[in-house]
């Protein structure tokens, strides 16, 4: 499938308030730590996105009952260890990253070998970083070459390992993490910051859970082998489908929004900090506490005269989902701005970091490579587009396709991009709730 959005015009000023779908990131971990709870959870505000239910589809082939009413999902979990392995079973993880490394690591006390696979963009995606620690739990993997589909079966004798997470990826911390749970003893993590919503629900749920932070690490310790009850969550808006909103504003003429309850944890509000730096004036009210996150209102007005940055590698991890947008001020900004170690961008659904040096060379943006996966942009406040552009060939990545329809919608041109079915993965309203914005799409 294919469907093509042509954009020709600017969006108009506007003056609005919206709510955005559920985080995906907590949608996710919900899903799978109620897998492995006591009883019955309830989430209100899930996404209902394809790698959510992809999620979903993999859990309920492991044997949990899980129903959607009007406005919440019911799971219910089986315990640690609760999962049903039927022979020759096969978990599809779709384009899901998270989904693929996060079940894994709750197989590996499997009795049976399970293939766990996904599609096209996920399997060119490394797997290594996740088979190496379930390993030394105890897990084996069968025709193993680093990349899906794995064949995984996991062992009685699980043990529990120490382990140091160099990426600063959430995604493997939370793997290890979820794998503590079913080895007895205590497992021991030094990683790199990253998001933290796993430690934090964790933290909710009563596992024996210690977490020491220092400058440059964080040293985890997870009590394995204790069982915990059911729990019920109001998952809130995702920052990371917010932000293209939030630039969309910012770049737009006279126009203000209101993104209503979404989750500004400080491991994901980077691209806030640094818009901020750069002249933004974005704000949070109502700021509220829940289960250990924070969660607020977003107040986002037009911005003229923005300025360039430098920005650190130490913030990457809490902005990683958000380069490509923040390149797109960067071009309009006044100076030069730099990024700096940014290899995680190639190994998302698409090469990211490769297709920004590619979008920003086809509007016309000076750029240049500079060592440690970095990028210099030249930026040109007065910035406007007359010509045609397509975008196409991008492994049908969503964000990608997003931060298309805002670079067209705000600079202007006449624009063809291919794959709009792609946003059905993580944020499948975006469309919908850019036309309320005043968005033309054809």
């Amino acid at each position: 499938m294919n469907k093509i959005v042509h954009i020709n015009k600017i969006i108009k000023p506007f003056d609005k308030k919206i709510n955005i779908s559920g985080d995906k990131s907590i949608s996710i971990r919900f899903a799978i730590l109620a897998s492995m709870a006591n009883g019955k959870s309830v989430a209100k505000n899930l996404l209902r996105s394809e790698d959510v239910l992809d999620t979903i589809k993999c859990l309920k082939n492991l044997g949990i009952s899980i129903k959607f009413k009007k406005n919440y999902c019911e799971i219910i979990g089986n315990g640690l260890g609760g999962y049903v392995y039927k022979k020759n079973l096969v978990l599809n993880a779709g384009n899901s990253g998270t989904t693929a490394r996060l079940l894994s690591s709750c197989l590996i006390n499997s009795n049976k070998t399970i293939k766990i696979t996904g599609d096209n963009s996920l399997k060119k995606r490394d797997m290594k970083r996740i088979i190496e620690p379930l390993q030394k739990f105890g897990a084996t993997f069968e025709k193993n070459n680093g990349k899906l589909p794995l064949f995984i079966k996991g062992s009685n004798f699980l043990k529990p390992i120490n382990y140091k997470e160099l990426k600063g990826s959430a995604q493997c911390k939370s793997a290890v993490m979820l794998a503590a749970l079913l080895a007895p003893g205590k497992t021991k993590l030094k990683c790199l910051p990253s998001r933290n919503h796993t430690e934090l629900l964790f933290k909710y749920l009563n596992i024996p859970t210690k977490i020491k932070k220092t400058k440059n690490f964080d040293f985890i310790e997870v009590q394995g082998k204790k069982k915990y009850s059911s729990f019920n969550y109001d998952i809130p808006g995702d920052i990371s489908t917010a932000s293209f909103f939030i630039v969309l504003t910012l770049l737009s003429k006279k126009s203000k929004l209101k993104i209503k309850n979404v989750n500004i944890n400080p491991t994901r509000v980077g691209i806030i900090k640094i818009l901020n730096i750069m002249g933004a004036k974005i704000l949070f009210l109502n700021k509220k506490k829940y289960k250990g996150e924070i969660n607020a209102d977003i107040l986002i007005r037009s911005q003229k005269n923005l300025k360039a940055i430098n920005v650190s590698k130490k913030i990457n991890s809490t902005a990683i989902d958000e380069f490509l947008l923040l390149f797109l001020v960067a071009s309009v900004s006044k100076g030069i701005s730099t990024f700096h170690g940014l290899e995680e961008l190639n190994n998302k659904e698409s090469k990211r970091l490769d297709w920004g040096f590619k979008i920003l060379k086809m509007l016309g943006v000076k750029t240049k490579k500079i060592p440690n996966h970095g990028i210099k942009i030249y930026g040109n406040p007065n910035l406007k587009l007359n010509k045609k552009y397509e975008i196409k060939n991008f492994l049908k990545d969503h964000r990608i396709f997003m931060l298309s329809v805002i670079a067209a919608t705000t600079l202007g041109g006449s624009w063809k991009i291919h794959n709009s079915e792609s946003i059905n993965t993580s944020f499948p309203i975006f469309n919908s709730l850019i036309k309320k914005l005043g968005v033309k799409l054809k």
